[in-house]
Formats: structure tokens, C-alpha cells, sequence
């Protein structure tokens, strides 16, 4: 079960990603967290997207699709896995694809987490990260044991400077013109679900699960 989670920031991606790693048995796999390890293990493609990184640019989509298919040649992915924040744009949706036929692979469904911007900017706007291990904790659905102290380092929360309120619209603009291609490209080949991303955690895993059962996925 090869599967693409695409959605709004806020949508709730990286936490049905998590709870759907733990039932199925397969690797949640974060762009962002590749692309940090890649570096931090100095990997030459690591090494390439450092160099963008460190004068603020984005780096371009060949080297982090490349990053991208090394991580799925792990062991670990023989059963499925989960792609969180990519692709991104449709330059590498399509080198994934190319890219997963030459290893005879396949992405068998694409989760779009359809949100509304009241839900998405509720939800960034209250999330609160770890500095020093960066785990995830929201004021309202997941609060920590003692306010602003993460429950499993002891390190200090922050809201990140882009998940305050007056941005979280901005993005979800930028998100939406950057992602419009890339529904059009996965629901013409047939590959598009949409589900409702301003359900509760638990609600809008039994619908997944039933798309997966429906599907004989799982």
C-alpha cells in the first residue's frame, strides 16, 4: 500500500499519517525529515540540497525527488509507506512516477485532505513545536502534561513564526495555486480520493480505513 497524503497546511496530514503508520505497519515518510537526515548524514544529494538551503533557496525538485526515491529503497518500505509533503509541485510527481517504474513500483492511491480555512488556521495557529526534538503538540487537541515543556524531552515550545494567524491564509493561497496541477494529474489517472480533512482524528481514519477496505488496500 504506496500512498500520498496531499493537503492544506492544517489539513491534519502528518497526524492521520502517524496513526495510519502504526495500524498498516508502514514507514510515515516526511520530505522535510528525509531531506534534514540526508543532510545531516552527509548523503551527496544531501550535500547538494545543503548548498541551497544555506543561501535560502529551494531546492530544485530533482534532488529531492532523488532523496526522496533513495528513502524508498529502505528495507523498511517492502509493505507500503506513506508520503507526507510530497511531491509538491508537478515536475516531481511525474519524476516519482518515472522513477518508481524503472524499480517496477507504483503509488496505488492519493488521500486529498479537502479543509476549510476557519479549521486549518484553528489548528496551526494553536500548534506548538519542540525546539530540540521538534514533536508536534496543539493548546487544544494535543497540550503537553505541563504548558510550554515537551512531554518527551523536556525542551521548550514555540509557535512557529508561520503559524501565526495572519499567515496561515497567505499559505494556504500559495498551497492551493501550488497544488491545483497535481489534483488534476492524479485524478486523471484515476488515483484521487478526497476526503474531508475537518474531521476529527478518529472519524476520518474509519472513513480512510473503509476507502482502504473498499479498495482491497488493506
Amino acid at each position: 500500500m504506496n500512498l500520498i497524503l496531499l493537503g492544506p497546511p492544517g489539513a491534519g496530514k502528518g497526524t492521520q499519517s502517524v496513526v495510519l503508520s502504526k495500524k498498516y505497519n508502514i514507514p510515515h515518510i516526511s520530505t522535510g525529515d528525509i531531506l534534514r537526515e540526508s543532510v545531516k548524514a552527509g548523503l551527496p544529494l544531501g550535500l547538494e540540497a545543503k548548498a541551497f538551503m544555506d543561501k535560502g533557496e529551494l531546492v530544485p525538485d530533482e534532488i529531492v525527488t532523488g532523496i526522496v526515491v533513495e528513502r524508498l529503497k529502505k528495507t523498511d518500505t517492502k509493505k507500503g509507506y506513506i508520503l507526507d509533503g510530497f511531491p509538491r509541485t508537478l515536475q516531481q510527481a511525474v519524476d516519482l512516477d518515472e522513477a518508481l517504474k524503472k524499480e517496477s513500483g507504483r503509488i496505488d492511491m492519493v488521500l486529498y485532505f479537502e479543509t476549510s480555512p476557519k479549521v486549518a488556521i484553528e489548528r496551526l495557529s494553536g500548534r506548538r513545536v519542540c525546539k530540540k526534538c521538534g514533536f508536534n503538540y496543539h493548546v487544544k487537541n494535543i497540550p503537553p502534561k505541563k504548558e510550554g515543556v515537551c512531554d518527551k524531552c523536556g525542551g521548550v515550545l514555540f509557535q512557529r513564526p508561520d503559524d501565526k494567524e495572519e499567515t496561515v491564509l497567505n499559505r494556504l493561497k500559495v498551497y492551493e495555486g501550488q497544488t491545483k496541477p497535481l489534483i488534476e494529474y492524479y485524478t486523471k489517472k484515476g488515483l484521487l480520493k478526497k476526503v474531508s480533512g475537518d474531521m476529527m482524528v478518529e472519524d476520518l481514519f474509519n472513513v480512510i480505513s473503509k476507502i482502504f477496505s473498499d479498495m482491497k488496500l488493506a
